[in-house]
C-alpha cells in the first residue's frame, strides 16, 4: 500500500501549528487526520534545515542590543573627537 502524500503547503501549515505551541503536536496530528510520528519528522526535518524560530528570534535581539551599544560607543567616539580637534586648534592658536 503506497503512503498518502502531501503538499508542501499541507506540511508547512503543519509545522506552524507545531511551533506555535498553543496545541500538543499530537492534538494537531490528530486533527490533520496524520500520525504524530510523521508529524515529528516534519518538524525535525524543518529545524535541521531552517534552525528553531525562538533561537533566531533571541539572535536578532542579541544583534539589535549589540547595534545600539555600537551606534552610542560611535556617537561618543565622534564627541570626544570633536573635542579634541578643538583642543588642539586652542592649543597651536596658543604657540
Amino acid at each position: 500500500m503506497k503512503s498518502p502524500q502531501y503538499t508542501q503547503e499541507f506540511k508547512d501549515e503543519a509545522i506552524r501549528q507545531v511551533l506555535e505551541g498553543k496545541e500538543t503536536l499530537e492534538e494537531i496530528a490528530r486533527n490533520l487526520g496524520i500520525s504524530d510520528n510523521t508529524l515529528s519528522t516534519w518538524k525535525k526535518t524543518y529545524l535541521k534545515w531552517h534552525g528553531d524560530p525562538s533561537a533566531l528570534k533571541a539572535g536578532e535581539e542579541a544583534l539589535q542590543a549589540e547595534l545600539a551599544r555600537l551606534r552610542r560607543e560611535n556617537r561618543q567616539l565622534k564627541i570626544e573627537q570633536e573635542i579634541l580637534k578643538k583642543a588642539m586648534g586652542i592649543v597651536s592658536r596658543a604657540r
